[in-house]
C-alpha cells in the first residue's frame, strides 16, 4: 500500500510544488521590480537634476553671467539627489564618475573649464545613469503591459536627455550668437533623437499617457516659443547670428524639460501601480496555490488513509477471525471431539463473512474456512484414533488382566499344594513375575483413563503399602527400607498407592548403578503422610527434570512421548485420579528423589495390629526371598 500509494502522491506533490515554485518565483520578479522601480526613480530624478545644472552651466561657460544663480540653486538639487542614491548598489559605477563632479564645478567656478569638455562629462555621467537603470531589462518582464510602460518609461528618458541635450547646445549657441565648430552637427542630432523618441514613445504608451504627454506639449506657450527658437536655429547653419535671447531661451528649455520630467513621473505612476497590481496578483495566486496544495496533500492523505482502511479492515477482521479460530472455535472443536461429542466439520466452523467483501478477501476467508474444515476434519480424525487406541489399549490391558489373574490364581494353587522348599521357591518366582505382568496391565488401563476393579477394601499400613510396592519390581533385593513411620492408608486407594510407588522406584531401580540401593523413607508431616524413593544414580539436567514433572504433570500426551517415559505418565494419571502430589527433585549426592504427599482423605485412623502381624509379615517376605535366592542358585 505504501509503494502504491507514494508513486501518485509523490508525482501530485511535485506538480503542486512545481507550481507554487513558479508563483513564489513570480511573486519575487514583482517584489524586486518594485524595488527596481524605486531606484529607477531616484536615477530620473538625479538625471533631471544634472541635465539642469549641465544646462546651466553650458551657458555660464559660453560667457552668460546670468546664470550664476541658477548654477549654484541647481548643484544644491543634484547634491541632494546624489545623496539619495549613493547606497544603491545597482549605480555604484555610475556614482564614481560623480567623484570628479567637484574638480569640473572648481575649473567651472575658475573660468578654466572648456565648454565641449565640460558638456561631454555632464553627458558622459547621465549616460551611465541612464544605462544602470535597473528596469532597462525589460525582457525580463512577464507581464506585456509592465513591459510597455518600461518601453515608453525609457522613450521618456531618452527624449529628455536628446531634447535637454539639444537646449544646452542651443544655449551655449546664443550666448556666444551663432553656432561655431561642430556645434550645428550636434544640435541637429539631439533635435533628430528627441523626435525619434517621442515617436517612439507614441507607439508603446497607453492612449491616457499618449493623449496627457501631447497635451502638456502642445497646451504650453513655452513650447511654442522654443519651436520659433529652434526653427530660426535651423536656418543658421552657415554660422549667421540668431537673434534671440539665451537667457529666455534657456529659462523656457528649463520649463519643458520640467514638463517632459512630469511626464516621465506620471508614466512612472503608471507602471509603480502595475507593479503593484502584479505584486498583489502574485500574493494571492501564491496564497491559493500553497492553500490548493495543503488541501490536495490533506485529499492525498485521506484518500490514502480511506484506502489503507479499505483493506486493512477486512484484514484486521479476518486476522480477528483467525485468532478466533486458533484460540476459542478450534479448541472448542477439538475438546468437544475429544470429549466423544459427535461434530461434523460444518458445525464446527464459525460464520461466513457478508457479501460486501472484495473477490480477493473473499477467497482468502473460503481459504481460511477450508484450513478449519480440514483442521475439524483431523482433529475428529485423531479423536477417532484415539479413541481407538484407548479402546485397544484398554481392551488389551482387560485381555492381560485377566490372564494375569488366572495365571496367579493357578500359581497360588500351586504353591499350597507344593512342599518341596526349591519348588516352591520357583513357584514364589513365577509368582513375582505374574504380578509384575499385572502391574504392566494394569498401566496400560491407567493410561487409558480405565481403573481396575477393587480388589481390597481393608486398610493397610505404610508398611504394607511399600512393601506391596517393592513386591511389585523385579530388583526388589536393592530396596533398602528405612525409617517407615506407621500411618494406615485408606483400603480404596491402597492398589493405586501401590502401582504409583512401583513405577517410581522401578524408574529409579533403572537409572541407578546395579550395587547402588535405593532408600525408600516415610514419614508424617502434620496432617499428611510423605514417601521419598532416593536414588543414587546418574541424575538428571535441570531442562530434563523439567519436561519430566510436566510429564507428570499431564502437560503432555503420552502418545507423542517415548516409551521410556511411559512409567512418568503412568504415575501422573494414579496422582491426577488420587489427588496426591509426587515431585522428582536433585539427590545432593547425586541422582534423583521423588516425593509422594498423601493428602489427609487418604489416610485412615490409626488402630491396633494384631501383636502378631508385623511378625507375620515379615516372616513372609523373608521366607519368599530365602526361596527366590535358591531358585536363583539352582
Amino acid at each position: 500500500m505504501t509503494v502504491i500509494l507514494a508513486v501518485p502522491m509523490c508525482l501530485v506533490l511535485f506538480l503542486v510544488g512545481a507550481a507554487v515554485t513558479q508563483q513564489l518565483r513570480a511573486y519575487a520578479d514583482a517584489g524586486d521590480t518594485r524595488s527596481q522601480i524605486d531606484v529607477t526613480l531616484g536615477i530620473q530624478d538625479l538625471v533631471h537634476r544634472l541635465q539642469s545644472e549641465r544646462t546651466y552651466t553650458n551657458g555660464l561657460v559660453a560667457g552668460d553671467r546670468s546664470f550664476r544663480t541658477k548654477v549654484d540653486g541647481s548643484r544644491t538639487q543634484v547634491d541632494t539627489s546624489r545623496r539619495a542614491l549613493r547606497a544603491e548598489p545597482a549605480v555604484a559605477s555610475a556614482m564614481k564618475l560623480l567623484d570628479r563632479l567637484g574638480t569640473i564645478r572648481s575649473a567651472v567656478d575658475a573660468g578654466s573649464a572648456g565648454r565641449t569638455r565640460t558638456y561631454a562629462y555632464y553627458t558622459g555621467v547621465i549616460s551611465a545613469l541612464d544605462a544602470a537603470d535597473p528596469t532597462a531589462d525589460k525582457a525580463a518582464r512577464d507581464d506585456r503591459q509592465l513591459r510597455d510602460d518600461l518601453d515608453a518609461l525609457q522613450a521618456l528618458a531618452e527624449a529628455k536627455e536628446a531634447g535637454s541635450q539639444e537646449g544646452s547646445t542651443l544655449s551655449g549657441v546664443l550666448a556666444t550668437g551663432s553656432f561655431r565648430g561642430s556645434s550645428y552637427v550636434g544640435f541637429v542630432e539631439a533635435r533628430a533623437t528627441r523626435i525619434s523618441a517621442l515617436t517612439r514613445f507614441a507607439m508603446v504608451a497607453t492612449p491616457s499617457q499618449r493623449d496627457a504627454v501631447t497635451k502638456m506639449f502642445t497646451s504650453s506657450p513655452v513650447t511654442k516659443r522654443m519651436d520659433i527658437v529652434e526653427n530660426t536655429a535651423l536656418k543658421a547653419a552657415d554660422g549667421s547670428k540668431i537673434d534671440a535671447e539665451a537667457a529666455g531661451f534657456t529659462n523656457d528649455m528649463i520649463r519643458a524639460d520640467r514638463t517632459v520630467y512630469e511626464a516621465q513621473r506620471s508614466v512612472d505612476a503608471d507602471v509603480q501601480a502595475r507593479a503593484n497590481d502584479l505584486s498583489d496578483a502574485a500574493a494571492t495566486a501564491l496564497t491559493g496555490y500553497l492553500a490548493l496544495g495543503l488541501l490536495v496533500i490533506a485529499a492525498l492523505v485521506v484518500g490514502a488513509v480511506l484506502a489503507g482502511r479499505s483493506i486493512t479492515r477486512p484484514l484486521d477482521a479476518l486476522a480477528g477471525e483467525a485468532d478466533d479460530v486458533a484460540q476459542r472455535r478450534l479448541p472448542d472443536t477439538v475438546a468437544r471431539i475429544q470429549s466423544g461429542e459427535l461434530v461434523t466439520a460444518e458445525q464446527g466452523q464459525g460464520r461466513r463473512r457478508s457479501r460486501g467483501d472484495t473477490q480477493e478477501i473473499a477467497r482468502v476467508v473460503a481459504a481460511l474456512q477450508n484450513v478449519e474444515h480440514t483442521a475439524v476434519g483431523l482433529a475428529a480424525e485423531q479423536a477417532v484414533l484415539r479413541r481407538n487406541t484407548a479402546e485397544s489399549l484398554a481392551s488389551l490391558g482387560r485381555r492381560n488382566q485377566g490372564l494375569v489373574r488366572r495365571q496367579l490364581s493357578l500359581i497360588t494353587a500351586l504353591e499350597q499344594q507344593e512342599l518341596d522348599p526349591e519348588a516352591l521357591a520357583e513357584l514364589f518366582e513365577l509368582d513375582h513375575l505374574a504380578t509384575r505382568m499385572r502391574r504392566n496391565a494394569e498401566s496400560l488401563l491407567v493410561l487409558v483413563d480405565e481403573r481396575s476393579p477393587q480388589v481390597r477394601k481393608t486398610t493397610a499400613t505404610s508398611l504394607e503399602l511399600v512393601q506391596s510396592a517393592i513386591g511389585e519390581v523385579e530388583q526388589y533385593r536393592r530396596v533398602a527400607l528405612a525409617e517407615i513411620e506407621p500411618r494406615r492408608i485408606s483400603g480404596r486407594a491402597v492398589a493405586e498407592l501401590s502401582h504409583l510407588l512401583a513405577e517410581l522406584i522401578e524408574n529409579a531401580l533403572t537409572f541407578s548403578p546395579p550395587d547402588r540401593s535405593v532408600d525408600v523413607h516415610g514419614w508424617v508431616d502434620g496432617e499428611e503422610y510423605n514417601i521419598a524413593v532416593i536414588d543414587h544414580g546418574v541424575g538428571m539436567p535441570p531442562g530434563d527434570l523439567a519436561r519430566a514433572n510436566a510429564r507428570i504433570a499431564g502437560e503432555e500426551a503420552f502418545l507423542v512421548a517415548p516409551t521410556r517415559f511411559l512409567g512418568l505418565f503412568v504415575v501422573g494419571r494414579l496422582a491426577r485420579r488420587l489427588g496426591v502430589e509426587v515431585l522428582l527433585s536433585d539427590t545432593p549426592d547425586g541422582g534423583v528423589s521423588a516425593l509422594v504427599t498423601l493428602p489427609v482423605r487418604l489416610l485412615a485412623p490409626d488402630e491396633a495390629p494384631p501383636p502378631d502381624q508385623r511378625k507375620y509379615v515379615s516372616s513372609m517376605l523373608n521366607g519368599f526371598r530365602a526361596g527366590v535366592a535358591r531358585a536363583e542358585t539352582r
